[in-house]
């Protein structure tokens, strides 16, 4: 079964990244044969928390879909798409960093899905207005969001995990990672010219009319702008208080959207065709996939031999958790790795001594899962959203479109994190 789990998924994965057929097909074909075969079962692909299709995440996808739906309809996205046009002075490459900063410090506080959902529209507005390709732009955020997010112990699903397991505070994210998330974005900000070279020609004609837009002009409903923003308000704090709250980010976005829907008048057709159906069912048949990767040992069976070959050494366990984990997130999700991949770590820790070289291994398996995210079109669920959103737009992002640039990012921002962990923890101990 282990073979068969493993053969299906390469399987999908080769047609998802040659794109020789649709990637729903390939997703939803591959769990298909999977659970025909037996590998797997209805049990665990829909109702086992470690092996079946993540609800919170498809849920808390199409909660900010219907909110973004409803939220398009007053005009804010051309209002702030003025706006970050007329602050860059129409300059294509100072959008891109005023666009991606936004993206990353946002993503340390919000899910990166509902960052990514609301800063995707802005982005094809700004892009629309001056006249240039928004593809690049749209990579680059989805990137700067899997860095923003690691930041925190809420910024990405996996620190959840991590912080569950290791008992690491939010204030302990904050004293370790985000240090480490200002030296990446700073790094990440200094190669965007050169990782997207070419992306920056625009028509000065349009950038003159540009600055000439009277950006409140673009508001085209005041009173649903103000409905929505006190929804949006007590969602993002239930995001950010979901720990005091109790409740899942999914259910927090079903019922934001459900009370915008209430109130905002807005008609079905209006707000249900800005769901990604596509994209929720391709998530589904992937996780339906990775669950199978889990349920048979094979994921496991990595970890293991990771554990095994560290052989007590915490600098060389840290270095190879790290790398691992980049490698590994790019191909699966990063969430199913580190679900299986935190046990391991902890009994990892049992064998370090050093406290705050113990904590490195955690840092570390944190620092590469999401980093790693960047490393595929399908390494995290913000990527396969962003593609989903461009495509709707009429802007194809190919799988390997994405990975030429995700491969170097995330290459640089491993290079990067590895010396910062030795210096930290291992280097004057």
């Amino acid at each position: 079964m282990t073979a068969i789990a493993i053969v299906v998924f390469a399987l999908a994965y080769v047609l998802i990244a040659t794109e020789w057929t649709h990637k729903l097909l390939a997703a939803l074909g591959g769990a298909a044969v999977l659970l025909a075969l037996g590998v797997t079962d209805s049990e665990h692909a829909f109702y086992s928390p470690d092996t079946g299709v993540d609800w919170d995440v498809i849920f808390l996808l199409f909660g900010m879909m219907v909110i973004v739906g409803v939220l398009r309809r007053t005009g804010v996205f051309e209002y702030v798409a003025i706006w970050a046009a007329k602050r860059a002075n129409g300059s294509p490459l100072r959008v891109m960093i005023l666009l991606t900063l936004i993206t990353a410090g946002a993503s340390a506080f919000l899910d990166n899905v509902t960052t990514v959902l609301l800063i995707a529209p802005v982005t094809l507005l700004v892009c629309e207005r001056l006249g240039i390709n928004p593809v690049p732009f749209l990579i680059a955020e989805v990137m700067a969001s899997n860095i923003g997010g690691a930041a925190t112990l809420i910024g990405d699903p996996p620190n959840i995990i991590i912080a569950s397991r290791s008992g690491l505070t939010f204030n302990d994210f904050l004293l370790h990672l985000t240090p480490l998330v200002v030296i990446e974005l700073v790094v990440f900000t200094l190669v965007l010219p050169r990782i997207f070279r070419g992306s920056f020609a625009v028509d000065p004609a349009r950038v003159e009319d540009v600055m000439r837009l009277n950006e409140r002009e673009a508001i085209a409903d005041k009173v649903l702008l103000i409905k929505c923003g006190a929804v949006l308000v007590l969602v993002f704090a239930g995001f950010i208080g979901r720990s005091l709250f109790g409740i899942a980010p999914s259910v927090v976005a079903l019922l934001g959207a459900g009370l915008l829907v209430l109130i905002s008048g807005v008609k079905t057709k209006d707000y249900m065709g800005s769901v990604e159906w596509q994209t929720l069912l391709f998530f589904a048949g992937l996780f339906v996939m990775v669950g199978a990767l889990v349920k048979t040992g094979a994921i496991g069976r990595l970890a293991d031999a990771v554990g095994a070959a560290t052989e007590g050494r915490a600098l060389l366990a840290t270095m190879l958790i790290l790398v691992v984990s980049a490698v590994l997130s790019g191909i699966v999700d990063n969430i199913p790795y580190v679900a299986t991949m935190s046990p391991v770590v902890l009994e990892l820790t049992k064998t370090v001594a050093d406290p705050s070289q113990a904590h490195a291994l955690w840092w570390a398996l944190a620092i590469g899962a999401d980093f790693g995210g960047n490393a595929t079109a399908i390494g995290a669920s913000a990527n396969v959203v962003v593609i989903g959103l461009a495509l709707r737009a009429g802007y194809p992002i190919s799988f390997w479109e994405f990975t030429r640039k995700g491969v170097v990012i995330t290459a640089i921002t491993i290079a990067v994190a590895a010396p910062y962990l030795w210096l930290r923890y291992f280097a004057f101990t």
